[in-house]
């Protein structure tokens, strides 16, 4: 089998869930109280993928967040001067992937296939690769979606050859525009199905909803949160208080809810940020 390499593109600035990404890059922020680059991490860990020799993380804005949270458990490929694109972040771990191919993963992808074994939800991407195809995880395009790629959309991974990886430029561009489209011209490009549940969690919305379904229905607290009130589906982070009544909120480290209020569909912080969808 062609060796692969696991790549977690976690440089991002995150504007869309802005005020939330303000002070905590995008790839921290937590779905399930666990940090969205921790999912990614696990998911490649499930393949074998895991270590500084096999995993790399880029980081760009509020890099020292992410270089501190990574620590030793992936190579580290700081961007200085700010995001150079999802492309860029690839070309300038050419050296570290030095001839292997690269499953390439976006730390905001919320995925969760309830028809394979926890890990390995990604694995099609894998599976009889002759390691000459490009290969991106797709879902079916919504009605009017004109920019994917034969009726399906990118779901939030895709594996390169290093052919492809070689000739990358380290500057900002996308892989859209210097992989994906080139392959397909090509004949290149295998779109492989994905059948569980992705989300890109770049707004508020879609960040709620991606809680919401890592609760189930339930409340998913952790074992410092407090609930003196009521919660009802909701994810309480490390250290949250419900005193009043939460309902399909998420609630970040330290957040707290009151007596005397009532909180429904939002997401708030310790500094009392809040925003309701």
């Amino acid at each position: 089998m062609t060796a692969v390499a696991g790549v977690v593109l976690a440089a991002g600035e995150g504007q869309r869930l802005r005020p939330l990404t303000a002070t905590v890059p995008k790839a921290l922020c937590p779905v399930g109280n666990l940090a969205l680059l921790d999912h990614a991490l696990r998911r490649l860990a499930g393949l074998g993928l895991s270590g500084p020799a096999t995993v790399a993380v880029n980081a760009a804005y509020l890099a020292d967040q992410i270089v501190s949270h990574v620590g030793a458990r992936a190579h580290l490929s700081v961007e200085p001067d700010g995001p150079i694109g999802t492309s860029g972040g690839v070309a300038r771990l050419r050296p570290w992937i030095d001839g292997r191919g690269v499953l390439v993963g976006n730390a905001d992808a919320y995925l969760h296939d309830p028809f394979r074994d926890p890990g390995k939800d990604i694995a099609a991407l894998l599976d009889n690769w002759s390691g000459e195809t490009v290969r991106m995880l797709t879902k079916p395009c919504f009605p009017g979606d004109t920019g994917g790629f034969s009726g399906r959309r990118f779901a939030g991974f895709s594996l390169i050859p290093w052919r492809y990886v070689r000739d990358l430029a380290e500057v900002d561009s996308n892989l859209v525009r210097t992989v994906w489209r080139p392959a397909e011209a090509a004949g290149d490009l295998e779109l492989i199905a994905y059948e569980g549940l992705y989300l890109d969690t770049g707004t508020p919305a879609d960040y709620l909803e991606a809680n919401l379904h890592a609760a189930a229905g339930n409340v998913l607290a952790d074992e410092s949160a407090r609930v003196t009130g009521t919660a009802t589906e909701s994810v309480l982070g490390p250290g949250a208080l419900v005193e009043g009544t939460a309902t399909r909120c998420v609630l970040w480290p330290g957040a707290h809810i009151p007596a005397t209020e009532s909180l429904t569909d939002a997401i708030r912080t310790a500094t009392g940020l809040t925003i309701k969808i």
